[in-house]
């Protein structure tokens, strides 16, 4: 196939993170094989007060995206539009405009916003789909799902309800690419075609060299956030048997409450949000990462972030980390939710140096197998393949 005059869409999210530098990086990957990317973005920090009006209507259909996208496909002779996240600003309405072009569209799906308002499949601390088979999302607006937002909420649900019914990701899009296989099974499930639904995982880029594990900490890396079962693991570092300090590291709405347990427990040291470089240098000096999520992930970056300097993994037995951390790949699991369980699990990880040390061999030769970048491209390119020769055949909205 020959070089591609790409376009690639994206939402930045208010707190960055793993979705948009993964976004950045498929972007310097394309350029690096050759292929002429063009990027279409925008960002949700000026959303308030009067402007949460226009956000709404945008949300639902964005004509002014329509116009731009429409434009930039002829301006620059697009093949392939890919995108990341369109919510709440571009809108599926994208997806019109690339079909009047003529132009296959591939929806990368990190997240499970298509079927659940918070896009987590999380209510209360629990799983929770109770909306995803619905054809209006009426529970996701009773409890507010959508950050704590009634009207928000009915925002998100007006829109799914929408362009379910009118087909947009039924008909419109050329490719889907999920992260995992059991995300795959889960868009399948809920309506999603599974001719057009691929998998390719996150990536490194450039390839970070195997840390030694000499700061003999353990590391959380991610979003302060109650699906990250941040409750989770500062109770499970009360139990001294693992006396290892444990380093959080992130931002978020528990920010507080992690500050707070750090002041009670010398043994909890949070560093607050660091830059991609530093984050790395910190897992290849840890003894091992922390993974507790209680929702069923995408494919959190810190994982394949580990597996590349060789850091083992103990992760939440739930959802896409059963597909992501295997215990011949330099990862271990406990039972998701139970804080015994992760107590006796990184009690394990703390003071088994034989153990540790194999599944710092493990690691990285799970990160050569499954996520570097060659591989990644060669997938990448195979799904831009089959979306420039089985396009949707559905009419385009006028």
């Amino acid at each position: 196939m020959n070089p591609l005059r790409i376009l690639l869409c994206h939402n930045y999210y208010q707190l960055s993170g793993g979705e948009d530098r993964c976004y950045e990086d498929e972007g310097r990957l394309l350029e690096k094989h050759g292929h002429q990317v063009f990027r279409y973005e925008c960002n949700n920090d000026h959303i308030s007060g009067v402007y949460q009006i226009t956000t709404a209507v945008n949300a639902l259909w964005n004509r002014k995206t329509v116009k731009q996208i429409r434009a930039l496909i002829r301006q620059h002779n697009i093949d392939i539009v890919h995108c990341t996240n369109l919510f709440p600003v571009i809108s599926p309405s994208l997806y019109y405009a690339a079909k009047r072009e003529t132009v296959p569209v591939i929806q990368s799906l990190h997240n499970y916003r298509l079927f659940c308002a918070n896009s987590y499949f999380l209510r209360d601390g629990k799983v929770c789909e109770d909306c995803a088979s619905k054809r209006f999302a009426w529970p996701a607006i009773k409890h507010s799902c959508y950050r704590g937002s009634t009207s928000g909420s009915a925002v998100v649900a007006g829109m799914q309800a929408l362009h379910h019914g009118i087909g947009s990701w039924r008909n419109k899009v050329s490719m889907f690419i999920a992260l995992t296989e059991f995300a795959r099974q889960k868009f399948i499930q809920y309506g999603l075609p599974a001719d057009r639904l691929a998998i390719k995982p996150n990536f490194i880029d450039p390839l970070p060299s195997p840390g030694t594990g000499e700061g003999n900490y353990a590391l959380f890396v991610g979003r302060l956030s109650p699906e990250k079962g941040i409750d989770l693991l500062l109770s499970a570092w009360q139990d001294e048997r693992c006396n290892l300090p444990l380093h959080i590291v992130g931002d978020g709405p528990l920010r507080e409450q992690v500050l707070a347990a750090a002041g009670r427990n010398s043994r909890i040291r949070y560093l607050g949000a660091m830059p991609p470089l530093q984050v790395l240098e910190a897992m290849s000096h840890a003894r091992f990462l922390i993974v507790p999520s209680v929702w069923y992930e995408g494919l959190p970056r810190t994982i394949v972030e580990s597996l590349a300097v060789g850091t083992p993994v103990l992760a939440a037995d739930i959802g896409s980390l059963t597909d992501l951390v295997r215990n011949n790949g330099g990862g271990m699991r406990f039972i998701a939710g139970d804080v015994v369980a992760l107590s006796n699990s990184a009690a394990q990880l703390c003071n088994d140096d034989a153990k540790v040390n194999q599944m710092r061999i493990d690691a990285r030769h799970e990160f050569m197998q499954r996520y570097t970048a060659d591989a990644n491209y060669q997938t990448l390119h195979s799904i831009y393949r089959s979306a420039l020769t089985s396009q949707p055949n559905a009419s385009a909205k006028d």
